[in-house]
């Protein structure tokens, strides 16, 4: 988190698919504490948070460097989503049921966010429905299609 203008408002750089993603919550977590939303928008990527009890660009300030979180009960995730750290250390199998390794990471990048498996060797996995095909968060599988060079 740092600061974004003099007014007080913070710019969160969002851990999610979309930084639009945290427009949709009336309250963060700082410190394990409660801190309520007055407004919250997107800008160049960034979520940009006006904070109750944040009124200047000193106070704001005091929150440079913080981590975000919110309450998973919060959150309504469309069906198939899931929390990455979720399935991160999931078994990763093949279209078969065969052992591909172990989901190790997930690296985001602009056109789809890649799994890092680790297995006999590591390999990366375009994460697209064309090569994911499930992710089961409750089992601790991903399943996933794999081809030539993978």
């Amino acid at each position: 988190m740092n600061t974004h203008g003099v007014r007080g408002e913070v710019r969160i750089q969002p851990w999610a698919d979309e930084a639009d993603f945290l427009t949709r919550f009336r309250r963060f977590f700082i410190d394990g504490k409660e801190v309520r939303i007055n407004a919250c928008r997107v800008h160049k990527q960034m979520c940009i948070a006006a904070l109750e009890g944040v009124e200047d660009v000193n106070s704001a300030m005091a929150l440079k460097g913080k981590v975000v979180f919110i309450d998973r009960d919060d959150v309504r995730l469309p069906a198939e989503a899931v929390f990455l750290q979720d399935i991160i250390g999931a078994r990763v199998v093949d279209e078969s049921g065969a052992q591909v390794g172990v989901l190790a990471d997930v690296m985001p990048e602009p056109a789809a966010s890649v799994l890092v498996v680790q297995g006999d060797r590591e390999i990366l996995i375009p994460d697209v429905p064309a090569f994911v095909l499930k992710k089961d968060a409750d089992a601790g599988v991903v399943t996933v299609r794999l081809i030539d060079g993978m």
